[in-house]
């Protein structure tokens, strides 16, 4: 699981450092101990591209709505955690960042079929769609159960 969080980290690196103008965005990991997962290795990964692409793209939508003053003095962060549930059985994927948040009403659509926000060619909607389970147990708004 955190192999795979890092690879994808890696491929996002140049987005993260703040190049080409950007302003750079820290990366906090607190990796708990899991146990090793039997899953689709391509699937996962890409829920999790999608998710980190997605609140890369967030914070550098809020920063036009920041002055450079402002970003300066609270940097932009993303924070991922992984731990296992209270139950022992699942392993929970946070992923936050200090963006501006979503609405009510995106947040009831995230997880729809070619939901997406961004304009025309720039978003598939697929991201979340496929990462759904049908017992998935509305947990807390933000935070999507893998």
């Amino acid at each position: 699981m955190h192999q795979g969080l890092d690879s994808t980290l890696l491929i996002l690196q140049h987005r993260l450092k703040g190049l080409s103008g950007r302003s750079p965005i820290e990366v906090i990991k607190e990796y708990g101990k899991l146990p090793e997962v039997q899953c689709y290795p391509g699937q996962l990964n890409q829920v999790l591209m999608n998710l980190l692409a997605n609140a890369i793209d967030a914070l550098e939508e809020s920063n036009q709505e920041r002055s450079p003053k402002d970003i300066k003095a609270n940097l932009n962060r993303i924070e991922i955690q992984t731990r296992l549930d209270d139950s022992q059985k699942y392993i929970v994927i946070c992923i936050r960042d200090n963006g501006m948040g979503m609405s009510l009403e995106i947040q009831q659509h995230i997880f729809d079929h070619l939901f997406t926000t961004k304009e025309a060619g720039k978003g598939t909607g697929l991201g979340l769609a496929i990462d759904r389970p049908s017992d998935y147990r509305g947990y807390p708004e933000r935070s999507v159960k893998l």
